[in-house]
């Protein structure tokens, strides 16, 4: 398999699709003559031309507005969002008419529609431009949410989510992209909504999902050092939320933590933690401990940003607290 960057899988998978169907095209600010602001579709513009690569006014109403209606006539739109903070703008569109059209019609309209768009900190963003608003739009049902850790599966789950009729927010994170990872080489497909042990462990689980699983990978190896074995089980896909690998963990581990870089209040971690106690009330050992991002809008100052985003030591210190 080659190692390639989580930019060049989900380049290769948009590309791929692009090649595969003529209804797919692009649509966004800067995707086109740009390249996209993270240049993940440099050279598409020359290789597909304006009709496929579409560059938008700065107006994401627009944007996911004219996506929506694109869909239902039969296209396979992939609207990008400079980020995810901008979602807020087409809020309505993201989780009121997409989510809803293919219901409330009694099925005769399609939406299959692709919402690309780039969240999380780490980039000296500042507070409005680094949220990490994932469990906002996991709570509308109709609207698919995914969130991939690893290059291999952001470009499984992108080509996955351009094929499928429902409309999908696929969410990357901002300081990911240059992320490497083993890819498979030729046509492969990942389901949305598979939740997946990333590693192997017996003495306790932790459930994390994209910047997070780097994150917890990295603080395994630290406790590995002191002799503990962790499992590490990746969300993939925060809507349909698939339960079944983190209760099959829990109930070999009996102890948990929960990584995720949003905020804990009302959050992706709240939705696990209480699933668990819900499903597998019997297996606790020792109370479920949640590692999230400080209860502050996010700062700019680096040194403050970084205090405020979870950390590996973080996942170590919750680690410990519940094998005590």
């Amino acid at each position: 398999m080659a190692k390639i960057t989580m930019r060049e899988a989900i380049s290769q998978a948009l590309m791929e699709e692009m090649d595969r169907d003529p209804a797919v095209f692009i649509m966004g600010e800067e995707v086109g003559v740009w390249g996209g602001t993270y240049a993940v579709t440099k050279g598409f513009y020359d290789k597909y031309g304006p009709d496929r690569v579409k560059d938008t006014p700065i107006a994401e109403n627009a944007i996911v507005g004219g996506a929506i209606g694109a869909a239902m006539a039969g296209k396979r739109p992939i609207a990008e969002l400079m980020t995810i903070n901008f979602a807020f703008s087409a809020m309505d569109y993201v989780v009121n008419q997409a989510p809803k059209l293919h219901y409330m019609f009694g099925g005769q309209f399609k939406v299959p529609l692709v919402i690309r768009a780039v969240g999380g900190g780490g980039r000296q963003l500042g507070a409005t431009h680094s949220q990490t608003p994932d469990a906002v739009f996991a709570h509308f049902p109709g609207l698919k949410v995914v969130s991939p850790g690893t290059p291999e599966d952001a470009k499984g789950l992108l080509k996955t989510a351009i094929r499928s009729d429902d409309p999908i927010l696929f969410i990357e994170h901002a300081t990911m992209y240059q992320v490497r990872g083993e890819v498979p080489e030729g046509e492969y497909l990942i389901p949305i909504g598979k939740s997946k042990v990333q590693r192997a462990g017996k003495d306790l689980t932790i459930v994390t999902y994209c910047k997070g699983l780097e994150l917890s990978m990295k603080a395994a190896d630290e406790l590995a050092k002191d002799g503990i074995d962790a499992e590490i089980v990746d969300l993939r896909t925060l809507r349909p939320l698939d339960m079944e690998p983190v209760l099959e963990s829990f109930k070999k581990t009996n102890r948990a933590i929960v990584v995720e870089e949003g905020w804990k209040s009302y959050g992706v971690g709240s939705e696990v933690v209480s699933r668990i106690y819900e499903e597998a009330f019997d297996y606790v050992d020792a109370p479920i401990v949640r590692v999230a991002q400080k209860e502050v809008p996010l700062p700019y100052n680096r040194t403050l940003e970084q205090a405020a985003l979870p950390q590996v030591p973080d996942i170590v210190a919750a680690a410990k607290e519940v094998l005590r």
